[in-house]
């Protein structure tokens, strides 16, 4: 393909902030239809980055036939069901993290792929950032050559913060009501955790699909230990992930930047990632290299690019992979796997609290 001619489905922030603004400027690709709820928003986004068809639904826009893939950012209860739609419909897609709010969903997503032949890729744009994937290289390395001996423990660290950076991008608005987007999560799950469950969710299926893809674990992850609190968000889990202790420690701060970072520890050494505000532009994370033994070094290496953004990167990949048939980073399979261990996190905390 020359250029990937791409129809977008939803016109809110995510879209309207980041991922519009990106294809657009992208030369691979072109943005050929939009397709909103809401029609005069639709319609004055459409006009702000030129693109040439609206549709009503997204079921419209399915039917073009001279769309190569679809790209979704909707609301966390309808965007599965959308993918699923669109790749049935014989579409490529790119969407928005979480691909599913349960795993009966997830497997509906993954037949659709599998009775299509099309692909999906999920936006777990920490994968895409290159001080991440410093990190990931070098922990692959010392793995590789045993120069600092075994993986001893691994952390991951969330406690959220500013993670706007003062974004400025022009953002449309209008009095049209909210589409009413029903919600179906686990059958188990009494539907008055429903709220809290996919609030930690979409918050932290970023940072144990992080963890997982830095220790090269795939689906070798299980459970050890859950301590939530109260609210079913802060607190610690412990995971085995490919044989590593692996721990995700999460809550709120008031912070004017972005509280989370990611550390992998060696015998001799670690490897220390800081995370920057999610929507700074042209800012990587920062990355610390430390190299105990005999003689010890600290270093600030610099990510190359030097000046990039996760977002524009994993957007990027998707268009790549699809101009060249190559497997994408972060795929459907691979999700499943955050979406289970989501599952499994909140039946223990609801078994601890004597709801199950």
């Amino acid at each position: 393909m020359s250029s990937i001619r791409i129809g977008y489905v939803g016109c809110g922030f995510m879209a309207q902030g980041v991922h519009l603004p990106n294809l657009a400027t992208m030369a691979e690709c072109e943005v050929l239809a939009l397709a909103e709820l809401r029609p005069d928003l639709g319609r004055r986004v459409q006009a702000r980055f030129g693109i040439p068809r609206l549709y009503p639904d997204h079921q419209a826009m399915l039917a073009d036939a001279d769309l190569d893939a679809i790209a979704v950012s909707a609301a966390f209860g309808v965007q599965g069901q959308i993918a699923r739609d669109a790749l049935l419909a014989g579409k490529d897609v790119f969407m928005e993290k979480p691909m599913a709010i349960s795993l009966e969903q997830a497997d509906a997503i993954l037949e659709a792929e599998r009775a299509s032949g099309r692909r999906l890729m999920v936006g777990y744009m920490k994968r895409y950032d290159a001080g991440n994937e410093l990190v990931k290289e070098t922990v692959d390395a010392w793995r590789a050559s045993g120069e600092q001996g075994a993986i001893t423990y691994a952390r991951n660290h969330g406690f959220g913060g500013n993670w706007t950076a003062g974004l400025d991008a022009p953002m449309d608005t209008t009095d049209e009501p909210m589409p009413e987007a029903p919600v179906v999560g686990p059958a188990w799950l009494p539907p008055e955790y429903l709220s809290a469950y996919i609030g930690y969710l979409q918050q932290y299926t970023h940072n144990i699909n992080l963890l997982r893809w830095l220790l090269g674990a795939g689906d070798d992850v299980r459970l050890r230990s859950v301590d939530l609190d109260e609210d079913g968000y802060g607190g610690v889990v412990v995971f085995d992930m490919g044989g590593v202790r692996a721990v995700l420690e999460t809550g709120r701060i008031s912070h004017y930047r972005w509280d989370e970072h990611t550390q992998v520890y060696f015998r001799d050494g670690w490897v220390h990632t800081w995370a920057p505000p999610l929507l700074l532009r042209q800012v990587p994370a920062e990355v610390e290299i430390y190299h105990a033994s005999d003689r010890q070094t600290m270093a600030r290496t610099i990510p190359q690019p030097v000046w990039s953004w996760a977002y524009r990167r994993e957007m990027e990949h998707f268009v790549a992979s699809l101009k060249s048939g190559e497997p994408f980073r972060s795929t459907a399979q691979d999700t499943r796997t955050d979406v289970r261990l989501f599952e499994e996190i909140y039946r223990v905390w609801l078994g601890q609290r004597g709801v199950l």
